[in-house]
């Protein structure tokens, strides 16, 4: 289905596209009915590294501050 929030998300994380891999998750798919569950009114949402981040918008700066903390720890 359209979603606008998902789409600027993309937009807005677009330049870290080399630091981190974007899997994206359609909840709307039978095989992903725990997210639904889970998060059918809060699209989109935001996990970095297997830990919840962020919903309804992109704060840069809570995604920048976390992005960097994980690059320092595999350095």
């Amino acid at each position: 289905k359209p979603c606008p929030l998902c789409d600027e998300a993309r937009e807005e994380l677009e330049p870290y596209k080399r630091r981190f891999i974007l899997q994206e998750v359609d909840i709307t798919l039978p095989e992903n009915s725990v997210w639904y569950d889970k998060y059918k009114y809060d699209i989109p949402v935001f996990h970095l590294n297997g830990k919840f981040l962020m919903k309804h918008r992109v704060d840069i700066q809570k995604f920048e501050d976390q992005l960097m903390k994980l690059e320092l720890q595999n350095d």
